[in-house]
């Protein structure tokens, strides 16, 4: 009997042992107090106007931190400057991993080095989650299950102009300014995708490399082909320059601007808030200066995060907006896996979102995504910039 009573026992307290082991488990970056993870942004060099990006996210997981965690763990984040250069993108991902031993790297900032680190990553196992990159081939996760973009897929966005133009301005004669890599060439090829027939329209082109100072000779020569209607597709440096550049060439075309390119304090305060005045984008995110979210519970807060945690960046600058989304979304995926924080379970919680409300939001965006199709945002806004903030006005476009 003492025999039975013994090995009851031992059977009852391995079990009861397996049955912990499993309600808690861990990949490497994560401990029963941290979760460690990584990104890289362009704190340097000609895209250092998204560096708010990074700092923002820093702030986020402070005010996490002091607020206990995520179910109970610390974040340690890790944010290294990328100089939106590929190999510099590249080394800092291979310390994150080989050298500081992170369980994911997310909101890594730029085209070019998320297409630069994508396959090292992957090829390690280590989700690179959120990228804020919204070129077509970023969002596929059939060669590259480990890789989750966030922003929505910039063709996509460029059928919400697509569909503005053929409605408000069918005999738009259009000139079209655009970055010239995956990033610019991506915006490009949706538009005239979703223009169809009507890509006629387009009766001047002009691209630009990172590397040029100016696109001021750009700018003269699409003015010179007769468009009543520029695009810009870039990041905030080249954006602002574009603007300023037809005000000073007198050139009174309506001016679109991607998203990426819109924000208030990267592009337009340097091209001048008078001059930007009249200037259209797409939006997802309620703007903190637009007096209709004065009282947005959702502006409150996210204004009182800024001010006390990022005191030194502008609540206007979407970049900002961004990265304060960027952080809900991760902070959500890895709440949801509870303590099976494994990369298999918190990539499924991060793929797998459904009417997914985040602050900041405008009303009526929800993210939706799946195991298929990793891009989570589809629906866009038209909006105008008066002078002080952005107005959104006119139906919601889907991309799909």
């Amino acid at each position: 009997m003492g025999k039975t009573v013994i090995a009851f026992a031992t059977v009852f307290l391995l079990a009861t042992a397996a049955a912990a082991q499993g309600g808690t488990k861990y990949d490497p970056g994560v401990s029963d107090s941290e979760i460690k993870i990584g990104q890289s942004v362009p704190y340097s060099g000609p895209a250092s106007a998204f560096g708010v990006y990074g700092r923002v996210y820093q702030a986020w997981f402070k005010m996490l931190n002091d607020q206990g965690g995520i179910n109970g763990r610390k974040i340690e984040l890790s944010s290294l400057d990328n100089g939106f250069l590929p190999p510099k993108a590249l080394e800092a991902s291979r310390k994150l991993v080989e050298s500081d031993g992170v369980f994911a790297e997310v909101g890594t900032l730029g085209t070019p080095p998320n297409l630069a680190t994508r396959t090292y990553l992957n090829a390690k196992g280590v989700p690179q989650l959120y990228v804020p990159s919204g070129i077509t081939k970023m969002d596929d996760p059939q060669k590259f299950r480990w890789t989750v973009p966030w922003y929505t897929r910039f063709e996509f966005e460029a059928v919400a102009y697509a569909k503005y133009l053929a409605a408000d301005r069918p005999a738009a004669r259009i000139a079209v300014l655009y970055q010239n890599d995956d990033f610019g060439r991506d915006y490009l090829a949706g538009f005239r995708k979703a223009l169809g027939e009507r890509a006629k329209a387009i009766v001047s082109e002009a691209s630009f490399d990172l590397t040029d100072p100016t696109v001021d000779s750009q700018v003269i020569a699409l003015k010179g082909s007769g468009a009543d209607t520029l695009i810009v597709f870039g990041t905030p440096k080249f954006t602002a320059q574009a603007i300023r550049k037809t005000a000073d060439l007198g050139w009174l075309a309506l001016r679109i601007v991607c998203s990426p390119g819109s924000s208030i304090d990267g592009a337009l305060k340097p091209a001048g808030l008078e001059i930007s005045t009249g200037v259209l984008t797409s939006q997802l995110v309620k703007d903190p200066d637009d007096a209709a979210f004065a009282q947005d519970a959702d502006v409150q807060d996210y204004l009182a995060f800024m001010k006390k945690w990022a005191p030194q960046e502008s609540p206007r600058d979407t970049n900002a907006i961004g990265a304060y989304l960027g952080g809900q979304a991760f902070e959500y995926a890895v709440r949801r896996a509870g303590d099976e924080l494994t990369r298999e379970r918190v990539l499924k919680e991060a793929t797998s979102l459904k009417d997914v409300k985040l602050k900041m939001l405008l009303p009526g965006v929800l993210l939706n995504n799946s195991p298929a199709s990793y891009t989570a945002f589809r629906t866009y806004q038209m909006s105008r910039f008066d002078g002080a903030s952005w107005k959104p006005f006119g139906p919601v476009y889907s991309a799909d």
